[in-house]
């Protein structure tokens, strides 16, 4: 968990310094967002091949590998005379991801009792919004304080902490089943494997082309202040923590309702955002609705996964991480791209679409799944 929590820190630390190192480089806001764009297409890559090339090899010493290079990540941008060195950090955060969550995310299973496994697994994934609720916050003050390069190099010296935490007491992990590239094709062709992909590539896509300039919105539409955007990313985090352990009681029983509500409820708060969002009152209410919605959606997106192999937790952590990273890289590009050619509002209206057309494909889905399993549509099926 705390590793995870590492990364996803250091993955979107750049959302709450976005202003001050496109500044400090001259660079847009749209141009900024290539730190948010680059690691996620790096994940997508190094996920499958990173894991099936070091399949034999402990997990233990391979997640000790991944800490220590993003570790050398953030000293790399804290130093970065240029942006084009900040962009080769990111980079090998890319490579880490891929990496370790791929690993990381489908442990459970080995450290726990399976009766454990899913409480277990909402643990892991509270990193995620703990990240949000801490590490993004306190990077963002940290920068306001002492400059975007202390945080950089702040979190270098944690993720060095994790390092020696995750050797100390993470026990010995065998790869007792090696993950090949056929275990990845046999669940692709699955339709289960099919569905996550989408949903999770519709959701991914609506909150990172809008959260990755949550910062520019605040500043311009909301007019907050440098220092009250820190409260505010911070109450999102809170949110975000408490939706991870709701999304975690839920999905299991409710797969397919529980990440439809999510992505409904970011829709509702993106889309209403350049109207409600326009005083400090409206902004920090959508933020919290935010917050809860986007806390259940990895863990939603990884149970989805898992169930379309449960019998190769390694693959189905594979897919999981390679799509969304994928995903988080497009929405960061695509939001950027809309970013710079009209405004911070545009941008929060075009993510609330594509969260809605994802309510509209779980919809379909259930349409069809519940047609298929009619009386009527059982008995043509009998009688052929």
């Amino acid at each position: 968990m705390l590793g995870i929590f590492s990364i996803v820190t250091t993955e979107i630390l750049p959302i709450g310094l976005l202003t001050s190192i496109g500044s400090s480089f001259t660079i847009s806001d749209g141009m900024a967002g290539l730190m948010m764009t680059m690691p996620g297409f790096l994940a997508a890559v190094s996920a499958p091949v990173v894991t099936v090339a070091t399949g034999r090899i402990d997990r233990r010493v391979m997640l000790g590998v991944f800490i220590l290079l993003l570790s050398l990540a953030n000293f790399l941008a804290a130093v970065a005379s240029s942006y084009w060195l900040v962009l080769i950090s990111r980079v090998l955060v890319g490579v880490t991801i891929g990496g370790f969550w791929s690993i990381g995310a489908g442990l459970a299973g080995q450290l726990v009792p399976a009766k454990s496994v899913g409480r277990a697994t909402s643990v892991i994934f509270s990193a995620v919004p703990l990240g949000s609720v801490l590490g993004v916050p306190l990077g963002t003050f940290i920068g306001d304080i002492a400059g975007w390069r202390t945080a950089f190099l702040v979190m270098g010296g944690f993720t060095l902490a994790v390092l020696v935490l995750l050797l100390a007491v993470v026990p010995p992990l065998p790869s007792d089943q090696a993950t090949r590239l056929d275990d990845l094709g046999g669940m692709l062709r699955s339709v289960n494997t099919r569905f996550a992909l989408v949903m999770t590539f519709l959701v991914v896509l609506a909150h990172f082309g809008t959260y990755t300039y949550v910062t520019p919105f605040l500043e311009q539409v909301t007019h907050v202040s440098s220092g009250l955007i820190t409260i505010y990313l911070l109450i999102y985090g809170a949110a975000g923590i408490a939706g991870n352990f709701l999304g975690g009681s839920t999905v299991g029983r409710y797969p397919r309702s529980t990440f439809a509500a999510a992505a409904a409820l970011i829709a509702a708060a993106t889309l209403l955002l350049p109207v409600l969002g326009r005083s400090d009152a409206g902004a920090v209410a959508l933020l919290v609705v935010w917050g809860v919605a986007y806390g259940a959606v990895p863990v939603c997106s990884q149970t989805w996964f898992s169930k379309a192999a449960p019998h190769s937790p390694e693959a189905s952590s594979v897919l999981f991480t390679a799509s969304f990273q994928a995903t988080i890289s497009i929405g960061a590009l695509a939001g950027g791209a809309v970013l710079d050619r009209s405004s911070p509002s545009t941008v929060m209206v075009v993510g609330g679409l594509a969260a809605v057309l994802m309510v509209l494909v779980a919809w379909a889905h259930w349409a069809s799944r519940a047609g298929t399993a009619s009386p009527r549509v059982l008995a043509d099926k009998a009688r052929r």
